[in-house]
């Protein structure tokens, strides 16, 4: 197993929180995802099928069904921008025009040539009120116009 020991040490930590342990894998995933550089490799997957004492298809199917999974390379800051019908009906695709103008981005679901940002595209958010909306590095940005976007992504290094 390539897990790093320190990860496997918080995940042995992780699990007895839960009543069976394959109940941590998401979790599990998480961590890996955050600790190992921002997505699972299918090495990465492996690894915690052997952990979790599961098959690796099992595993690729929990991270392959959850979309705050990644399962190829991504960029430095992660940028979703919600496309559901609040959002839509407020401008996110404007929004989405100008996230991908800002960051160098194709379109969503590619990264930016430097590898710094990867934009996706992602399903309600449960910031109806507030629309449109992104999600950079976790952290909600709402009720935006274009011009917000280049202040919000500006400030990242």
């Amino acid at each position: 197993m390539a897990l790093p020991d320190e990860l496997l040490a918080e995940l042995d930590e992780l699990i007895l929180n839960y009543p069976d342990r394959r109940a941590g894998l998401i979790p599990a995933l998480h961590r890996c995802q955050e600790e190992l550089g921002g997505w699972l490799s299918p090495e990465i997957l492996e690894d915690c099928a052997e952990y979790f004492d599961m098959e690796p298809v099992e595993v690729y199917g929990v991270a392959s069904f959850y979309p705050m999974f990644h399962l190829k390379p991504v960029g430095k800051h992660v940028v979703g921008v919600c496309r559901n019908v609040s959002c839509e009906l407020r401008g996110a695709s404007d929004i989405t025009s100008r996230v991908c103008r800002v960051t160098g981005a194709q379109a969503p679901g590619r990264n930016s040539t430097d590898m710094r940002f990867y934009v996706e595209h992602l399903e309600c958010q449960g910031a109806c009120a507030d629309a449109p909306m992104i999600v950079v590095d976790g952290v909600y940005h709402e009720n935006l116009e274009p011009d917000d976007v280049d202040t919000i992504l500006g400030e990242l290094s």
